[in-house]
């Protein structure tokens, strides 16, 4: 099968438009419950209640990241946040983790075939731990109030640049 010149398969472009609809999803789910993630809700996460939700969300987004990708950490957030009990800040740590053990799963099976520009890596990762820092130090900083912006932001910006591979650039 041909591969499309940005790496994805020949069917990458049937999945934005889910793609959108879910992230549109997202940024209104996030604006109509102004206190989501301002503040811990201790009290959903019960054992139980947790293991089984985050067991059918993880495996929901584990899916979706690895046939599609963009916005998994959106996702992970949005997780942690309205199904666990995290503020933002604590989400957005938990999501950091899991999103970093995604993408060394992805590195190992990917290494193993001899399919990686290890340069290209190492560069990425540095610049990717760096802006990890940086927003750390922000958003512990500044609080959930301000992980809750960025995360709108990042989440139009997706919404945007998908939208113009979509129907732009087609």
């Amino acid at each position: 099968p041909s591969v499309a010149a940005d790496g994805a398969g020949p069917r990458a472009g049937a999945y934005r438009p889910v793609v959108l609809v879910v992230l549109l999803s997202v940024a209104m789910f996030v604006l109509t419950r102004p206190r989501l993630g301002v503040v811990a809700m201790p009290e959903r996460r019960t054992p139980a209640r947790a293991v089984a939700v985050v067991g059918v969300a993880g495996l929901g987004i584990a899916l979706y990241d690895g046939l599609i990708g963009p916005g998994t950490g959106t996702f992970l957030v949005l997780a942690f946040t309205a199904l666990v009990g995290a503020d933002f800040v604590h989400a957005s740590a938990m999501a950091k983790v899991v999103n970093a053990g995604t993408n060394l799963g992805a590195l190992v099976v990917f290494a193993a075939t001899g399919h990686v520009w290890w340069l290209l890596g190492a560069a990425m990762a540095v610049c990717n731990v760096a802006g990890a820092a940086l927003g750390a130090r922000m958003a512990l900083r500044r609080g959930s109030g301000f992980v809750r912006v960025v995360l709108l932001v990042v989440v139009v910006a997706l919404v945007a640049k998908l939208g113009y591979d979509q129907w732009v650039a087609g």
